[in-house]
């Protein structure tokens, strides 16, 4: 299983993926699964390696290359350019109020939540968003999902602008290592608990997590349902309990792709979910009755007919 940039990968020519008649061939030609993650430190890309294993242990003549990324936008782009097979990515990507989505990418399945962290030193005078104000602040990559959701949180948390705020976008391991050495005086990061990063810095110098709760009505009437309200326990960081804006995530693939590699794709996912589990404990909240959940993102065909298969 090969790993790589996503943005080395858009330089490159684009793989075509052949997937009907992978059985029963007598030289049946290799199927090319390039998953689009995140950050090494984050949850898509310990989700996606897994599955990457999955897909060379379990499929025939089938190969898997995991792709470094931004994460979200970016892998949206690189599934619809066709530089992708799968890409994970957040549900507030992919729809905006009542907008259809993308008729080039379908669904999968929802895989888990991501929940959005704003994370400030134990010391810090920032206690709520408002505290923003005059600050310099680390509001997620280019090409990022946390990008995408912190900018909407900060129009409907700052209406009249928010122009005192000095933005940096900084992926996750940016984000830490700045507010690790004071250049930044809070950042964000929307993933699944927990965020190996953010256990990490808080193991280091000492961290807090600002609730965000108030402001998850406000989002769903701005802009989508998608979004809701989750708790960070306190077990989660060994920290003061909070509760957050979350949306759930999808694993999404071109429209086109076969139908028969849809379905394998999926049933690895289904029927091999506690490998997911061992890669990263959001895994272990993975299940049919919630995978099925990718509305208003249409499942792939070859996704619905395993789905089908295995309804009660």
């Amino acid at each position: 299983m090969r790993s790589r940039s996503g943005k080395t990968a858009a330089a490159l020519v684009v793989l075509v993926l052949v997937g009907a008649g992978v059985y029963g061939e007598r030289n049946p030609p290799v199927t090319h699964i390039r998953i689009a993650t995140g950050s090494q430190t984050a949850v898509y890309y310990a989700f996606g390696k897994a599955l990457g294993q999955l897909v060379e242990d379990n499929l025939p003549n089938a190969d898997a290359e995991v792709m470094v990324t931004a994460a979200s936008v970016e892998n949206v782009g690189l599934v619809k350019r066709k530089q992708a097979e799968v890409g994970f990515t957040q549900a507030d990507i992919l729809v905006t109020g009542d907008a259809p989505p993308d008729p080039r990418v379908r669904a999968l399945a929802r895989v888990y939540e991501d929940l959005l962290h704003l994370v400030v030193p134990t010391d810090s005078p920032i206690t709520k968003l408002a505290d923003l104000s005059g600050k310099t602040v680390a509001t997620g990559a280019p090409g990022s999902g946390t990008e995408i959701t912190v900018d909407r949180l900060l129009q409907v948390a700052f209406p009249e602008g928010d122009g005192t705020i000095q933005r940096r976008r900084l992926g996750l391991d940016d984000s830490a290592a700045a507010l690790r050495d004071g250049h930044v005086d809070a950042f964000f990061f929307s993933g699944g608990l927990p965020v190996q990063a953010i256990e990490d810095l808080n193991n280091a110098v000492g961290i807090r997590i600002v609730d965000l709760s108030d402001y998850v009505e406000p989002m769903r009437k701005a802009f989508s349902t998608v979004y809701v309200r989750r708790d960070v326990n306190d077990s989660v960081y060994n920290l003061p309990a909070v509760s957050t804006l979350a949306v759930p995530n999808f694993l999404v693939v071109p429209a086109d792709m076969p139908d028969d590699v849809a379905f394998d794709l999926t049933k690895l996912l289904m029927e091999r979910h506690e490998t997911l589990a061992r890669a990263h404990p959001a895994g272990e909240r993975f299940d049919v009755r919630s995978a099925i959940g990718t509305m208003p993102v249409p499942l792939h065909p070859g996704a619905a007919a395993y789905f089908r298969s295995v309804k009660p």
